[in-house]
């Protein structure tokens, strides 16, 4: 786990996508790829990469009154924890830089679409035969870049406010009551400035992923609008470009996956909460390093809004180490790992047997996940979590185990409620959970459902006392209709 969670720099020790295995420069440089390793880039010697760097550090006459224009909105800004306007036009800007490699977005074509739909389709016919939920795809789309940042904001909104909420509570306990009512203005100021710091930097991020993210749920998460399965065409290519696989068979594995990432958010119906709630648990657990951000206050200076940038880069933010705080995190990532084991394990079952190139398709996924890819470098960056490859492998060499042992209904039925979930001790051991003893429950049900119809009368002797006296009134001749 990342020391700074919210330090918006990313853990030297993870290596680049590709890059055998170096480390990353701290200072945001990608090792030979032209652009910013760490997606939000704002660490110290980022030049370009820090907004307010572009803002004033190059300005000439023409440009002055853009970016006054931008920090007055900046300061002007009334919302909550994060000025999301302001994110979703760094984002959108980003994406219209195009990638490091030189690939622009652009518009989908007709083709593109048709192409996208097809695989989605198809996917979900293979995955029938291999996993009991059935599909969770209402509808297919092809995105571009551009149209990615547009769904999925909701998604990140709901990931990094509870986070950004955080700090813009801390930053108005800064100062004692006595002179909060005084630095009332200041306060106010702060605030604006820390939402459209927190806009500019997830902006960036985002639109950084965008140029990365092949689907709606690459980082395990489900970004896009319900039901919606959906593929990016541009990045789905570039996916596949050196693999020296038929780009046919990339796009119909990748659909595989976010087919089946569909099925488990939509017949699973607590699984999104869960994971969103575990967020947020852990983001009750961050603390925020007041006296860091004292010293920021007290030395404000309006004219320099960046050194409010240079405090988040700084570490400010840490997690608590509480029991609390380490079982909100042991969730989120059990949690995660479960998923994406679980769609490892079924897509290459169904992949396998069809595509020529399914075990090298999933070995570059596996690797592309294992070295910190672009999406887990956010994700790691936003809640300082990231998701161990073993935890994976281990997670998805259980999933198959118990495919063997009780079937695709025993396997799946684990997923009706949480509790029945593997725990992170039985990542360790897989077979140890696959073979313990299943507890039977039938006989409990069935004494519980007669309880709850209340106490039965013998057989024969279901009319009771009553039924005796009616018998004998009918005896009587007096018949029913005297009582």
């Amino acid at each position: 786990m990342s020391d700074t969670p919210f330090g918006f720099g990313l853990p030297p020790e993870e290596p680049e996508n590709g890059d055998k295995g170096k480390k990353k420069d701290p200072t945001g440089g990608g090792q030979g790829s032209g652009g910013p390793a760490n997606p939000f880039g704002f660490g110290p010697g980022a030049g370009g990469d820090n907004p307010f760097a572009a803002m004033f550090g190059t300005m000439n006459p023409n440009d002055l009154g853009a970016a006054f224009q931008q920090l007055g909105q900046m300061l002007s800004y009334e919302g909550g924890p994060v000025n999301w306007d302001m994110a979703k036009q760094i984002a959108r800007q980003t994406v219209s830089q195009g990638t490091p490699d030189g690939t622009k977005d652009a518009s989908v074509s007709q083709s593109e679409r048709s192409a996208v739909d097809e695989a989605l389709r198809l996917a979900d016919l293979w995955l029938d035969g291999v996993t009991s939920l059935p599909s969770g795809s209402v509808s297919t789309v092809a995105w571009s870049r551009a149209e990615w940042v547009e769904a999925s904001l909701p998604a990140w909104q709901k990931l990094v406010d509870p986070v950004a909420e955080r700090v813009g509570l801390a930053m108005g306990d800064v100062l004692p009551e006595e002179m909060q009512a005084m630095a009332g203005p200041l306060i106010g100021m702060m605030r604006s400035m820390g939402g459209a710091m927190f806009g500019q930097q997830i902006g960036q991020a985002v639109g950084v992923l965008a140029g990365e993210v092949v689907g709606s749920t690459d980082i395990g998460l489900p970004l896009g609008p319900a039901g919606k399965a959906a593929l990016l065409p541009l990045n789905v290519e570039r996916f596949g470009k050196d693999l020296s696989v038929p780009q046919d068979e990339v796009r119909l594995y990748l659909a595989l996956r976010e087919a089946a990432h569909q099925r488990l958010f939509a017949h699973v119906p607590w699984l999104r909460s869960h994971l969103f709630g575990a967020v947020e648990g852990y983001a009750r657990g961050i603390k925020v390093d007041t006296s860091k951000l004292e010293d920021v206050v007290g030395q404000f200076d309006p004219s320099q809004p960046e050194q409010l940038q240079d405090a988040l880069q700084q570490g400010m933010f840490q997690p608590e180490d509480t029991p609390e705080q380490k079982a909100a995190l042991a969730r989120l990532e059990t949690a995660l790992a479960l998923v994406e084991g679980w769609v490892d394990a079924v897509v290459h079952e169904a992949a396998e047997s069809r595509l020529t190139s399914a075990d090298a398709l999933r070995e570059t996924m596996r690797r592309r996940r294992a070295s910190g890819g672009p999406a887990e470098q956010t994700f790691a960056t936003l809640i300082g979590l990231q998701l161990r490859p073993r935890r994976l492998r281990d997670a998805s060499r259980l999933w198959a185990s118990l495919t063997d042992a009780r079937g695709l209904d025993g396997r799946d039925a684990l997923w009706e409620h949480p509790d029945m979930l593997p725990t992170a001790q039985d990542l360790d051991d897989p077979d140890g959970f696959v073979h313990h003893e299943q507890l039977d429950f039938s006989e409990l049900d069935r004494m519980l459902g007669e309880a709850a119809k209340g106490p039965q009368k013998p057989e024969g002797d279901a009319g009771g006392a009553g039924s005796e006296g009616a018998d004998d009134r009918k005896s009587d001749g007096k018949g029913e209709t005297d009582q």
